[in-house]
């Protein structure tokens, strides 16, 4: 199992009071995590715990609300008219931090692998709730919010995800 100490990481996700810390900058976010509830096993939409690190990142110096597929801008800006014409699309938007787990066997591995599942955190439409579990596994924030976080964390930075 990997130990760190608490103090080590860039991002603390507190999934009981969906938040998300950046500790050592004192910035705080509200979030909207696996509405499938808490663990790691593949194809459950839930959102992962423990120790993890920011292994890719996407959506540099692109607009607010530009849409992602595969974590490929497709060109669009998100809005009401497109959500309405794409009533079924797990909407990403404005950039994502692809996470990948630290601990082999419970997040990192076969049949658990943050990396493998897509985990991400990512921008989601502004009309969407946060505070309240609604994903399907990822971290949600909001546009303005993960365009800051963005800017601020760094690929390889340290990530703990709490219960």
């Amino acid at each position: 199992m990997t130990q760190y100490a608490l103090d080590q990481a860039d991002i603390i996700i507190d999934l009981k009071h969906q938040t998300l810390s950046l500790n050592k900058l004192n910035k705080f976010y509200v979030i909207s995590t696996g509405k499938n509830g808490i663990g790691e096993a593949e194809n459950s939409g839930k959102t992962p715990r423990r120790w993890h690190t920011v292994a890719e990142k996407f959506g540099q110096d692109l607009p607010l609300n530009s849409v992602f597929i595969a974590r490929q801008p497709t060109g669009e800006i998100y809005s009401a008219q497109l959500a309405a014409a794409n009533p079924d699309r797990d909407w990403i938007l404005s950039r994502i931090l692809w996470l990948r787990g630290l601990e082999q066997g419970f997040n990192l591995g076969e049949g658990c692998d943050t990396y493998k599942r897509y985990i991400y955190i990512h921008g989601t439409p502004d009309s969407e709730p946060m505070g309240i579990p609604m994903s399907h596994g990822c971290i949600r924030m909001r546009n303005s919010d993960i365009a800051e976080l963005f800017e601020l964390i760094p690929e390889q930075a340290l990530v703990y995800i709490a219960e």
